[in-house]
């Protein structure tokens, strides 16, 4: 049978319709999947194998195996972790790119010019991981013993003291300006192309001091070949008894790297809020505080306001410091 031309061209509009019809209800299946329904890429702005890029990937194992999805760290170094927080800025807010966020971003605020974006509203803070300290280690030619003897040398040379960092901008040479700000001590700091080469002139005795990673220096403190004064946190470190902090002669000195988890402003809050829950349920845990304890820092677990919160104090405090120091990006 023939149908007429009218009755046609009302079925024919009418099966068009149908998946037109149907398009609202599959974008609400779709939306309604939940998170994580795909892996998911933690991007780290340092190289593999740090304290920092561990700590990431002992974080992303969790996650992948609490969340049922693969959380993939990712490294992007580079331009004092700018290239790798310039991608999660430009990232899609859907929380399937994460930052590894950490002091770099907090100091980079202050330190460079033009950056092409704004951490502090362009990142959505997420859940801190952990906090590390600092060690005040020196070569043992130096003939000082403690914090105020090292006060009281300095001040009676000033300009003799070398100051080698893993580079400028970096946590170790901010807690050594922030240790002259608050002391008014003068140390000429010697930025070095990472933490290793550092560590190896202060040995060789070419440098004398370095605010640096407690872990990496811990053998060498031990067999003599450097000499540890403080840490930089506000409690003395567990690896090192009888060791005490700075800020027992510097009142409210304090230079910990706090590193944690930020995703691309826009990020819907009830993915922030799943990530906190299940990052926070990793730093219960006593086997993933144990192994941050062999990383040389403690689990410090955070809301995400109360990160929030942190992260801006965090930036304008050490805003000061690379203020006082003078430093420019290199």
């Amino acid at each position: 049978m023939t149908l007429p031309r009218r009755a046609f061209l009302q079925i024919a509009a009418g099966a068009a319709a149908l998946p037109l019809a149907s398009l609202p209800f599959c974008s609400r299946l779709a939306s309604a999947q939940p998170y994580p329904s795909r892996p998911v890429r933690i991007i780290v702005g340092f190289a593999p194998a740090g304290a920092s890029d561990i700590a990431a990937r002992l974080m992303a194992q969790w996650l992948s195996e609490r969340m049922g999805q693969q959380f993939v760290v990712e490294n992007r170094p580079g331009a004092g972790s700018n290239i790798a927080t310039e991608a999660v800025v430009r990232s899609p807010p859907d929380g399937y790119t994460l930052l590894l966020a950490g002091p770099p971003n907090a100091i980079n605020a202050s330190l460079y010019q033009n950056l092409s974006f704004n951490f502090l509203t362009d990142i959505v803070p997420v859940a801190s991981i952990n906090r590390e300290p600092s060690l005040v280690q020196i070569n043992p030619s130096l003939p000082v013993n403690s914090i105020p003897e090292l006060i009281a040398y300095a001040k009676a040379n000033p300009g003799k003291i070398n100051h080698a960092s893993a580079g400028t901008g970096t946590a170790g040479h901010i807690a050594g300006e922030m240790f002259k700000m608050m002391t008014g001590v003068s140390f000429v700091h010697v930025p070095y192309r990472g933490g290793a080469p550092a560590v190896t002139d202060l040995i060789g005795g070419r440098m004398h001091i370095m605010f640096g990673n407690v872990l990496t220096s811990l053998e060498q403190v031990r067999a003599g070949k450097l000499r540890a004064l403080a840490v930089t946190s506000t409690t003395p470190h567990d690896a090192l008894p009888g060791i005490p902090t700075v800020s027992q002669f510097v009142p409210g000195y304090e230079a910990t790297s706090v590193y944690g988890i930020g995703a691309p402003r826009g990020t819907p809050a009830t993915i922030v809020e799943r990530l906190n829950r299940d990052i926070n349920a990793g730093l219960a845990d006593p086997k993933i505080r144990a192994r941050l304890a062999e990383l040389g820092s403690s689990a410090f677990a955070t809301s995400p306001a109360e990160y929030a919160k942190f992260v801006a104090d965090e930036t304008e405090r050490l805003g000061k410091v690379v203020k006082f120091a003078g430093a420019k990006a290199e």
